[in-house]
């Protein structure tokens, strides 16, 4: 589904932006219509067709627009409306950079939401056409993302940071790897502080964030298996987790699919929005 995705090559943008993504459904292909988006703690800037409608359905609640927009963190898997023809060019934003930028009408933190976006007004630059850069990303992927970079460079280069910003940095790069325990003491910070300050820059828990991310290595992990070489119970082990009923009842909560029907249809929740990256 993804037909391709790409990291920025500038080193400011890449402070704040994780990948860009291109993913275009064709009149003729056969896919799922109504795939499913996990829960994830980065916000996309979705750009798209000014007449190309959005759908979102986020906890029985459904988001709707036309053209560009942003999908903002969010704590449910989503059902996306993918009926119809569409192509959008993401930007993958890192988690918490929504809090260092100015983006008009989205007061921080806001999760669970779509916004409409306006690209040209969001980057304060004319310059900035969404159907050119579409186009461009259909034919030539590397001169897009120069060309991403370049558009993004300037607004990016407005971002604030403040020891909130700076702290969660710093969580984030070891969140992966560390207990949440563990993590004061390693970056010699009260737990109640860091809990705070990651709280207030990406609206999220340090736990929510970790299972977010833990969902995603799974889901990748059982991605590139074949159903019959699935063993469950290593891994509910390799993960985490106590048991396999524990694994059933989590995957079951977060995306609403038990281990082997998700097996089955992988497909269904899929890594669409720059998730899983093909090797």
């Amino acid at each position: 589904m993804i037909n391709w995705l790409q990291s920025p090559k500038s080193s400011v943008v890449a402070q704040y932006i994780d990948c860009y993504w291109l993913i275009e459904k064709a009149p003729d292909a056969q896919t799922h219509q109504f795939p499913i988006l996990n829960p994830d703690p980065s916000a996309h800037l979705i750009l798209s067709p000014s007449d190309q409608p959005y759908h979102y359905t986020i906890d029985q609640q459904v988001q709707q627009g036309i053209g560009s927009h942003l999908l903002l963190p969010h704590h449910k898997a989503i059902e996306l409306d993918h009926s119809k023809p569409f192509i959008h060019l993401g930007i993958k934003l890192h988690v918490g950079a929504l809090y260092s930028l100015t983006i008009p009408d989205c007061p921080h933190p806001s999760l669970d939401r779509v916004n409409t976006i306006d690209l040209a007004v969001l980057l304060n630059n004319s310059d900035a056409d969404v159907t050119s850069l579409i186009k461009l990303a259909q034919s030539d992927f590397e001169a897009c993302c120069q060309q991403l970079d370049d558009l993004l460079l300037p607004w990016l280069s407005t971002a604030t940071t403040d020891r909130h910003s700076e702290l969660t940095r710093k969580v984030l790069s070891v969140l992966g790897s560390t207990p949440i325990a563990e993590l004061g003491d390693k970056l010699f910070c009260s737990q109640r502080t860091l809990e705070r300050s990651f709280n207030k820059v990406t609206g999220l828990t340090l736990k929510q964030c970790q299972s977010m991310n833990k969902l995603e290595a799974m889901l990748e992990y059982l991605y590139k298996k074949e159903l019959n070489d699935i063993d469950w119970l290593d891994v509910a082990f390799q993960f985490g987790f106590s048991d396999q009923p524990h694994l059933i009842r989590y995957l079951k909560k977060t995306i609403g699919l038990t281990p082997n029907t998700y097996a089955k249809e992988g497909g269904l929740t899929i890594d669409v929005y720059g998730g899983v990256r093909s090797e």
